[in-house]
């Protein structure tokens, strides 16, 4: 299979298709065409053409295009839709994406939307879909899944098993409950087919199996299926009955915009923005963190301006300040991106203490080499002995308070609750060059007996 790609060609072909009205040519254009693919033909059209489009293909297909779509665009598209064309798209998708649009529409609209799904099981699944956060396991989960009851023997089994597998859009795992509903264990495909007919699931469904509770934190999910390999994950209640289950693709989701928060967290982006949103969205999400910078840069200013006097009589020292709060910033980013990966992977053991004693052992060592590297550097470049000894002095001490602010801040912030992320960005630079120069300079002025 050729893997799809976009061109403008094809995008400037659409759009003549559509203003000519050629639904017939668009319709076979269109028809192999996956409907990811078709999702990003549709989101660089206009919204005119885009809302065409949706309107011309068949539900089964654009339902998921919908899912796939940018949120602003997929917002305009369903402004121009009627109530029913919506419920028809509703009625396409599982219980989860349907759940996700419906929260997007407005809410005069939403109880009118609901009434004209026609399966109305379909339509009780998704309302109760929307009581739950969308920071929730609740808020993640699918309705839809395969269930067996333990008391069943193995020919009813089966037979229930095709008419709920028909509502299923794959079938990860069979689930055992009792009469109540409450989650027993799992049913093994191998086992249900070597089992004689009249054996009772009772007798050989597994009783282990990895649960969620409707409540947890979508991160806690993403952590618990990635260690455990699992395609799909059961939620239970409370009281233990199963409601719903979690599938890897919502993982997926989970985890690529947990990424992206922690990436424009570590760039200094306070809130999520993506490029194509208004300049001052992109303004409030970058400023608060430039402001931080600003305020940092005059501290340093400040700092510096304390000691003008050595710098009359030393003035190496001003050529290397640079240098030291590169080093500061670079070490304590280095340390922070470590200790942050290792907490987004649950891969932090043991007491904080430990940590930082291995994190500032590490910088020690690594700030022995490399000012080993400067004192003959700068000893060759000035032939001053002592001013070296006082420039490689510092950097040691720098980079070993560095390695402990970057590895205590983002633990710190993890105990109270805080993403650690934010630690990776402006905030370990700009404290690190702060009081990155104030050590160099109280180091070289106490060496150098200025």
């Amino acid at each position: 299979m050729t893997p799809f790609k976009l061109t403008d060609e094809l995008v400037a072909e659409i759009e003549q298709l559509i203003e000519n009205q050629k639904d017939t040519t668009l319709e076979s254009l269109l028809e192999e065409v996956h409907y990811a693919d078709v999702a990003e033909i549709i989101n660089e059209l206009n919204e005119d053409d885009a809302t065409y489009l949706i309107k011309l293909l068949d539900s089964d297909k654009t339902s998921d295009v919908l899912i796939e779509l940018d949120e602003d665009l997929r917002e305009a598209i369903l402004g121009n839709l009627s109530t029913k064309e919506i419920a028809e798209e509703l009625e396409e998708l599982d219980t989860d994406d349907a759940a996700d649009i419906i929260a997007e529409l407005p809410e005069e609209i939403v109880q009118e939307v609901i009434s004209e799904i026609e399966d109305k099981e379909h339509a009780k699944d998704i309302v109760d879909l929307l009581r739950y956060d969308e920071d929730s396991a609740g808020g993640l989960m699918a309705k839809e899944l395969v269930k067996v009851r333990d008391t069943w023997n193995v020919l009813a089994c089966v037979k229930e098993m095709r008419e709920q597998a028909e509502n299923v859009t794959r079938v990860h795992s069979i689930y055992v409950v009792d009469k109540d509903d409450i989650l027993m264990g799992r049913l093994s495909l191998k086992d249900l087919l070597t089992a004689a007919t009249t054996a009772r699931i009772k007798d050989v469904y597994i009783p282990k199996v990895d649960s969620v509770h409707v409540n947890e934190d979508p991160e806690e999910v993403a952590k618990i299926m990635s260690k455990y390999d699992l395609e799909a994950i059961p939620v239970i209640d409370g009281i233990g009955r199963l409601v719903g289950r979690i599938t890897i693709d919502d993982i997926v989701d989970v985890i690529r915009e947990e990424a992206e928060k922690d990436y424009q967290l570590a760039a200094g982006i306070s809130q999520d923005v993506e490029a194509d949103d208004s300049i001052w969205d992109l303004t409030r999400a970058r400023l608060p963190w430039l402001i931080l910078g600003l305020f940092g840069g005059v501290a340093a200013a400040v700092i510096m301006g304390n000691f003008e006097e050595m710098f009359r009589q030393y003035t190496v020292l001003f050529l290397f300040t640079p240098l030291i709060a590169a080093m500061a910033g670079n070490v304590g980013v280095q340390s922070s991106a470590i200790i942050v990966q290792g907490l987004a992977n649950d891969d932090i053991k043991g007491s904080i203490g430990n940590r930082l004693v291995k994190e500032m052992l590490l910088a020690l060592l690594n700030g022995l080499i490399l000012s080993a590297i400067l004192l003959l550097f700068t000893w060759f470049w000035k032939g001053d002995f002592l001013t070296a000894l006082a420039i490689s002095t510092s950097l040691i001490a720098v980079i070993v308070v560095a390695g402990f602010i970057g590895t205590f801040i983002p633990l710190f912030l993890d105990k109270r609750g805080i993403d650690p992320a934010i630690a990776t960005g402006p905030f370990i630079t700009t404290s690190n060059d702060i009081f990155g120069i104030l050590i160099y300079f109280m180091i070289a002025k106490l060496i150098l007996g200025i």
